[in-house]
């Protein structure tokens, strides 16, 4: 099974370059993307029709924003969009798909780097989501939770890891609660696979971060802890250009 995730920022822009061409290349099982900024009715459907792709959208209330979109091969056996907290379901951040007994959950983080609220929203999130997957996880332990978690887990993730500002994204608390994510019942896949190496999944349009590989890792494919044995490799797909991120995949033995 060949999954990839990957933060598009914004679907209708990525299709405008090239996106399919480049998805019917990849051919992965399972497409998971965030950020589509899209609600349904206003991407083709037939351009993933056409690649054998059926898809399940949760787009947030407000238009031009958010949104995570899982793009399968094989038909879920069950599409739940949310998480029953309003205040994040109507951002469209968490969609779950089944699989047989592998479940799937496409997440798009919230991100506080506009500022002290959204920073204090993304807190709250982490704090209500963790309890959320702790739940569900008792009758679907087989989870696979991917997408943008906006967040740097360790120093090897991003490319200044002494700056002294700790931006959101790389403050002390998130950081923590990243690491307790990753000790306790997940698989870090790219990290299992890769102990030691620096690779970057998303770069600042600005200063010419993504030609200097000035990066930090942000985007994750989790894997429940007592399946990581079935992890046969992951990695990142850095030469994919379709936004300021670039896409994680992960190939496992389901």
């Amino acid at each position: 099974m060949k999954i990839i995730s990957y933060n598009v920022n914004g679907v209708r822009a990525a299709i405008k370059k090239d996106l399919i061409k480049w998805l019917k290349k990849e051919k992965p099982d399972v497409f998971c993307i965030q950020e589509s900024k899209s609600q349904e009715d206003q991407v083709d459907p037939t351009l993933f029709e056409k690649l054998g792709y059926t898809a399940s959208w949760h787009s947030a209330v407000k238009k031009g924003y958010s949104g995570v979109v899982t793009f399968s091969k094989a038909k879920p056996d069950k599409v739940v969009a949310g998480t029953k907290m309003e205040k994040y379901d109507s951002e469209g951040r968490v969609l779950r798909t089944d699989f047989g007994d592998w479940t799937v959950l496409n997440c798009y983080f919230p991100s506080g780097s506009s500022g002290d609220a959204r920073h204090a929203f993304k807190m709250e999130f982490l704090h209500d989501f963790g309890p959320w997957v702790k739940k569900l996880k008792k009758k679907r332990p087989n989870l696979i939770i991917l997408g943008d978690y906006n967040i740097v887990h360790e120093d090897l993730d991003i490319h200044n890891p002494t700056r002294k500002d700790k931006p959101s994204g790389f403050k002390p608390e998130e950081r923590e609660w990243l690491a307790k994510w990753f000790k306790k019942d997940f698989t870090d896949a790219f990290r299992y696979c890769h102990p030691d190496k620096q690779e970057f999944s998303w770069w600042s349009y600005r200063s010419g971060a993504r030609k200097n590989n000035k990066g930090w890792r942000i985007d994750y494919i989790s894997v429940s802890k007592s399946k990581e044995s079935k992890i046969k490799s992951a990695g990142h797909l850095g030469k994919a250009m379709h936004s300021d991120h670039c896409p994680v995949v992960l190939e496992i033995d389901l």
